[in-house]
């Protein structure tokens, strides 16, 4: 029998050899695994068999420790021996060589007093001590048939990984047991969020399976879908486990309907005893108030590989989504091969999914997609895939489909987005970017309501977001004929937006009344106006050129700036400001000004640019898609 199992990560081989002798030369009977563990295999017989055979388990957690399946395996087999015999913390140990403890998962374990390898006489002194007081070596719990009360799950998918996600929610759930390192003295529920089929049911059932010996009075598994009626038998049902009468129970709200509930009415479903755990999972991530969150993500690649037989190509096209990878694994058990199953992932009629699964699954992984700003960012992230989006490429592909102004595009944009995060449809990536998983894809091409709006905005997004091109020359038989001009460029839309804008609201297209404002702003104004064209133009990298044919933003500014502006700016502007220099310094600014003899045909020449500008301004709508109400007279 040991006295010790030692648990470390292979990282920290080199400092956990010392620790090892210092034990040993104390007395101690230690196992150390020289080998290590197969990577997601689990504990092997070798480790299971020396756990049984050992009084606790030492952990060397160092940051590093976490991140290794086996040490988490192993930390996890002797906690639950412990917590099945009333003290968590009774069969494991921690020596934390780091300076802080917010690594170490779960939280009683965390509050517990660690050992430090730095003082070896105390840590023998410490280990000693601790394993006098256990009887003989920990009994290893094997996985019991949950009696479920108030209903019962649906079978699960092959549960693999995850481990860190159920330390997550066990240790939300039991903040309140170590305030001193949490500052949280009540029970919290707990959130576990994630997009469709990613697992956040099978979560759920393996943390109830696992960690059954915390909760006495029985395991409650409530459909969210149908809490009423769940519920509504309770004491009947419950009779021989009333709740609370044997403690602690966990109270599990399964796929809460959180598209149409408010957060009042699912924290109105969390356990009705004080000494009731909560979790829901739902999909949603926009109730931060009623629990703990552990959002779920794609398995890793690894894990992935698993459950479809080790095939790369088939764990990479469904990028670690369990939904699917259960599927496709139960299919290569079945007899199917990966090469085919490939090869029907990515063919068009009937998704592979539904057909392994013998029912409609791809529809409950998009029915969240309900307005139309969702499904149109929706169909903008699909064109891109497996690019990120941006809302900047929705809102320019928008703006070229609707013929919108950028303002509005952008608004549409923002909503989509944040509705399709909000039910976890869109992923962040670095650099602002979102992302669609290709499951949702895939589910997507096959429950899109309008085709033909998708197809619509994917030829938008390829003469959008991939540059403007040239106008070609073709050639037909007996002729040489050039193709249509392009159409203008969501740049160009752009610019002559922001332009138009400007224009609208300058001096010169707002008439100035005979004897009011001042001559100088109109100047100033005006001349600012080149500067902001100017500048526009370089922000969309779109250059000047003199008209010639149909106008062009291009043209429009060329005219704007040399041939309508900077003539009546040249010409007045060192008139104006040869008399400015002559105002005396008891006279005001604007008195001086209306007292100039050349007021009058300035202002004569001012009005007459309101038409130009407002056919420019037109020329620019046209462009644009924007209407501001001015039009020319002329």
């Amino acid at each position: 029998m040991w006295d010790v199992f030692l648990s470390y990560s292979r990282g920290d081989v080199e400092r956990v050899r010392p620790l090892a002798q210092v034990l040993r030369d104390g007395g101690l009977e230690v196992f150390t695994d020289e080998t290590g563990v197969a990577s997601f295999a689990g504990i092997s017989d070798t480790i299971r068999r020396e756990l049984a055979r050992s009084k606790a388990l030492l952990a060397y957690y160092s940051v590093g420790y976490p991140e290794r399946e086996a040490c988490q395996w192993e930390l996890m087999t002797a906690y639950l021996a412990g917590l099945a015999e009333g003290d968590p913390r009774g069969r494991v140990m921690v020596v934390n060589p780091e300076p802080a403890s917010d690594h170490i998962h779960p939280v009683e374990l965390r509050d517990a007093r660690h050992a430090s390898a730095a003082d070896p006489a105390a840590l023998v002194a410490d280990v000693r001590e601790h394993v006098a007081r256990l009887a003989g070596p920990m009994a290893l719990q094997e996985r019991a048939v949950r009696r479920w009360l108030l209903g019962s799950p649906e079978p699960r998918l092959d549960f693999l990984g995850r481990l860190s996600e159920l330390w997550q929610v066990h240790s939300a759930l039991h903040a309140h047991s170590a305030p001193l390192v949490t500052g949280r003295d009540a029970p919290r529920a707990v959130q576990i969020r994630g997009m469709a089929g990613i697992g956040k049911s099978a979560l759920a059932q393996e943390y109830a399976l696992r960690f059954e010996a915390a909760y006495p009075g029985g395991v409650f598994w409530v459909s969210g879908q149908d809490y009423d009626d769940s519920v509504r038998d309770l004491s009947g049902s419950a009779a021989t486990s009333p709740l609370g009468a044997g403690g602690p129970f966990l109270w599990i709200v399964d796929a809460v309907p959180d598209d149409r509930l408010t957060a009042r009415d699912i924290a109105a479903m969390a356990a009705p005893h004080p000494l009731g755990r909560t979790v829901f999972t739902l999909r949603s991530r926009a109730y931060p108030g009623i629990g703990t969150p552990v959002d779920l993500e794609p398995l890793d690649g690894p894990h992935a590989r698993v459950l479809v037989g080790g095939d790369e190509a088939l764990a990479e096209a469904v990028e670690g989504h369990p939904l699917a990878l259960g599927l496709l694994g139960r299919a290569i058990r079945a007899g199917h091969g990966p090469r085919e199953l490939y090869g029907r992932l990515h063919a068009r009629g009937a998704s592979l999914f539904d057909t392994l699964a013998g029912t409609d699954v791809t529809g409950a992984l998009v029915r969240d997609v309900d307005t139309e700003e969702a499904a149109d960012v929706l169909r903008c992230a699909a064109v891109l895939h497996p690019l990120p989006l941006t809302a900047e490429d929705a809102e320019r592909v928008l703006a070229a489909v609707d013929r919108v102004p950028r303002a509005v595009a952008a608004r549409r944009a923002g909503k989509g987005v944040a509705e399709l995060r909000v039910r976890s449809l869109l992923a962040p990536v670095a650099d602002g970017g979102w992302r669609l998983h290709p499951v949702t894809l895939h589910a997507w091409h096959h429950h899109d309501p309008a085709p033909a709006r998708t197809e619509s905005l994917r030829h938008a997004a390829l003469r959008t977001l991939c540059g403007r091109r040239d106008p070609v020359t073709l050639t037909f038989p007996g002729s040489r004929r050039e193709a249509p001009m392009a159409a203008p460029s969501e740049s160009e839309r752009m610019a002559a937006f922001d332009i138009q804008v400007e224009l609208v609201t300058r001096i010169g297209v707002q008439e100035l009344a005979p004897g009011t404002g001042s001559l100088r702003e109109a100047l100033t104004s005006l001349k600012s106006l080149i500067d902001f064209t100017r500048g526009t133009l370089h922000t969309y990298s779109i250059g000047l050129e003199r008209g010639s044919g149909t106008p062009t933003v291009q043209s429009l500014a060329y005219t704007l700036i040399n041939d309508t502006i900077r003539p009546f700016t040249s010409t007045w502007h060192p008139r104006l400001a040869a008399y400015e220099a002559r105002c005396p310094a008891d006279t005001a600014p604007l008195d001086h000004e209306a007292a100039w003899p050349q007021a009058d045909p300035m202002r004569t020449e001012l009005t007459a640019l309101r038409e130009p500008l407002l056919r420019i301004a037109e020329g620019l709508g046209g462009i644009s898609g924007a209407d501001f109400g001015v039009a020319a007279t002329g």
